[in-house]
């Protein structure tokens, strides 16, 4: 083989880009983004591509008409691995994707609620709506539960308290669903500090009460979900313990109509209305819902019904 010639043929542009289905432009643009490098240039200038760039330029659109950013398709196209590369960048796309499209299906959903609206209610729809990003997020509620929570609970109880108490996103939200978390958020936010002055203080022992009161729950959820009615049981006992050990009392009748007397005074209103709206959100019974239970049933129990 003489000095000057080469073992393949060299692809003009206009070749590669016609066998790749793709423009000049196009194959320029990845060129001049050092995704297509070039092997060599003509006497006159122009640019010369292996044969291998098909490939590659395949490659770099595949990826493309997937979305994948172009620093992404430059770390696929440099990885020797490339199986291994490629999976994380689908991962991510995949992320991606899914988000967009929970944000999209958010969208539709609050339009659905303004087009379906009373028309001399839009404004307040709107309004309520407007402050909501797309898809929202629950850091206002977080927050709400973190400041209504006692100073002195510690964090890991904190945490699953408020993860039980805020209710997540519908991951097909509706019009109805997007009027319900609108009104939550609004309920939650810069008003509420009102609310939350008004709120019965913390008791002595905080970590008692809020470690039985989970514990209260979960055995009266059984009972919510099957539709059965507030009634005595262990359910009921670890409910007033945990006031009771809270308080530094024993459980006692006495105790039992003392804590009676002061559940009947009834719930803050902006926590029940609360618990209203995040019963709207989710399908599973509310930290609220089983309160609830739990207090009628002690009712129950002093009034023999």
């Amino acid at each position: 083989m003489l000095p000057h010639e080469v073992p393949y043929e060299l692809l003009s542009i206009g070749e590669l880009a016609e066998r790749a289905g793709a423009s000049v432009k196009a194959v320029r643009f990845y060129s001049d983004q050092g995704l297509l490098p070039e092997a060599e240039r003509s006497s006159g200038g122009h640019r010369r591509y292996a044969p291998e760039a098909l490939e590659r330029l395949r490659l770099i659109r595949s990826l493309r008409a997937l979305d994948v950013p172009l620093p992404d398709v430059a770390r696929v196209l440099e990885e020797e691995a490339e199986g291994e590369r490629l999976e994380g960048v689908v991962a991510r796309q995949l992320d991606a994707l899914g988000a967009e499209m929970a944000a999209l299906r958010w969208r539709e959903a609050a339009l659905r609620l303004l087009h379906e609206g009373v028309p001399a209610e839009r404004a307040e729809l709107l309004r309520l709506v407007g402050a909501l990003g797309t898809p929202p997020d629950t850091d206002t509620l977080v927050r709400y539960w973190r400041r209504l929570l006692p100073p002195r609970l510690r964090a890991g109880l904190a945490d699953a308290i408020v993860d039980a108490a805020v209710p997540p996103l519908p991951e097909q939200p509706s019009s109805a669903h997007v009027l319900a978390f609108a009104r939550l958020h609004e309920l939650t936010g810069a008003a509420a500090d009102a609310c939350l002055a008004e709120h019965r203080p913390a008791p002595p022992r905080p970590d008692l009460l809020y470690d039985g009161l989970r514990e209260a729950y979960d055995l009266a959820a059984p009972a919510l979900l099957d539709g059965r009615g507030p009634a005595a049981g262990e359910a009921l006992d670890c409910f007033v313990g945990a006031h009771a050990r809270a308080h530094g009392r024993q459980d006692s009748p006495d105790y039992r109509r003392e804590l009676g007397r002061d559940l009947a005074a009834g719930e803050h209103p902006a926590m029940r209305r609360y618990w209203q709206l995040a019963a709207e959100l989710v399908p599973a019974p509310t930290l609220g819902a089983a309160n609830d239970w739990l207090s009628a049933a002690l009712v129950g129990e002093l009034t023999g019904a």
